[in-house]
């Protein structure tokens, strides 16, 4: 049975492998990895550092150039920030000139060494005030894989649950998200601008952390929010006006430890992405431990019908970085950890192992030592039943769709359908 099984799985992936056509080129593609990858603290240049209490020991933020996008494209972007000081400001377009001085690939390291984030900024200034650098994340390009396996599966997850995806994106339907451990934001920073209707709440435990993506990797700063649940600023600045144009009104990041704030909310969210390792490289164990209150209340917060959860998780092995080359396509194995916080969670969203309400699978990132995890409400037929060849098949399939409404750089079926196993 279980050969036969992969038997036919293997001719389903060869029907599902077509090339696809992708629009845009990827600037996040693994094949840029060269230009940081490598990078320790002896190399790039630092450009913020800070010492947490929150056990990330030396934050550091360091600096890289990058080759892309090319220098003859600077000027379209030049005009689009023209474009938008002029839509703020009328009558004053001669005071809106702007430039682009370059691009950059920005690293969060925890302790002097572990990298957290990638992202890449755009550095631009007005002529007017050349001195006053503005700083811009790019929210199109997601760097490292195990972002973009998370994105690819959540977002193809939760489209196969009958989840209204396009209206989403087109705002016309409000899209609830968390997510639980920040970095430098690339995961919320794509979902608010390439999905109009997704409201996104971001916890992060680490102040540090926070002023790091805000002053160094070109994340909005009106997303801070204060305790009380309001705003650090009372209003945006004309630098998140002009770059963000309302994106940043969707963005709203908390200070505050994750169980804190899952047991003190109130909200119903149709999507949650977890990423969460400390400077210690570690999955703090609160997060998954079937007792714990956090995994509990998680349960009580995710949508009833479509509830998507995607988990970051390190497999099981120790990875010598000196001797990893990026380029290997080799999959590191998963191990004992990993199949525990599999089970946790589903247990705790899915009510009991032994339910067919929803769906949790587990999927390999290519050429890092990562597995995604979802956990699903959704993807079971109209008996309430889901065998794992029925909802492998849906996601293939909406997998396209997906990518397609989302517009896409790259292709999500190649994080799909990358080592798809069921949790047990």
């Amino acid at each position: 049975m279980f050969n036969l099984a992969r038997f036919s799985l293997k001719k389903n992936l060869r029907r599902f492998s077509t090339g696809v056509n992708r629009r845009i080129e990827d600037e996040g593609d693994w094949f840029y990895s060269s230009e940081w990858w490598r990078s320790g603290s002896s190399n790039g240049n630092n450009v913020f550092r800070g010492i947490s209490d929150k056990g990330n020991g030396v934050v550091t933020v360091l600096a890289h150039p990058s080759s892309k996008p090319d220098k003859r494209y600077w000027a379209r972007t030049e005009n689009w920030l023209e474009q938008r000081y002029a839509e703020i400001h009328p009558g004053h377009k001669a005071n809106g000139k702007f430039r682009i001085s370059g691009y950059q690939w920005r690293t969060l390291h925890f302790n002097e060494d572990t990298r957290q984030s990638t992202v890449k900024v755009m550095a631009a200034y007005r002529e007017e005030e050349p001195d006053v650098v503005c700083f811009m994340q790019q929210p199109h390009c997601l760097a490292v894989p195990y972002v973009k396996s998370m994105i690819s599966a959540g977002l193809t997850t939760i489209s196969s649950c009958d989840y209204d995806l396009k209206n989403a994106i087109l705002g016309k339907k409000k899209m609830n998200v968390l997510c639980i451990g920040h970095g430098g934001g690339s995961i919320p920073l794509f979902l608010a601008s390439k999905i109009r209707g997704a409201v996104v709440d971001i916890v992060e435990i680490d102040p540090v952390v926070i002023s790091a993506s805000v002053k160094a990797m070109g994340f909005p700063s009106f997303s801070i929010m204060t305790p009380s649940g309001k705003r650090a600023s009372p209003k945006p600045s004309l630098t998140d006006e002009i770059l963000w144009k309302g994106i940043h009104e969707r963005l709203l990041l908390y200070e505050s430890d994750a169980e804190k704030f899952i047991l003190e909310s109130t909200n119903q969210y149709d999507i949650v992405f977890i990423d969460a390792y400390d400077g210690d490289d570690i999955f703090p164990q609160k997060l998954w431990d079937p007792h714990s209150p956090f995994i509990k209340a998680l349960g009580n917060r995710l949508h009833p019908d479509h509830g998507t959860v995607v988990v970051n998780l390190h497999s099981d092995v120790d990875l010598n970085i000196d001797a990893f080359n990026p380029f290997d396509l080799h999959v590191l194995p998963k191990g004992k950890y990993v199949s525990r916080v599999c089970r946790a969670y589903k247990d705790a969203l899915l009510e009991n192992r032994n339910s067919h309400n929803g769906f949790a699978y587990t999927i390999s990132v290519p050429w890092v030592c990562n597995t995604s995890l979802v956990v699903c409400r959704g993807l079971s037929k109209s008996d309430g039943m889901a065998d794992w060849y029925t909802v492998f098949n849906a996601l293939m399939s909406d997998s396209f769709e997906a990518e397609k409404l989302v517009d896409l750089p790259f292709s999500c079926l190649q994080y799909i359908k990358r080592g798809f196993t069921p949790v047990d």
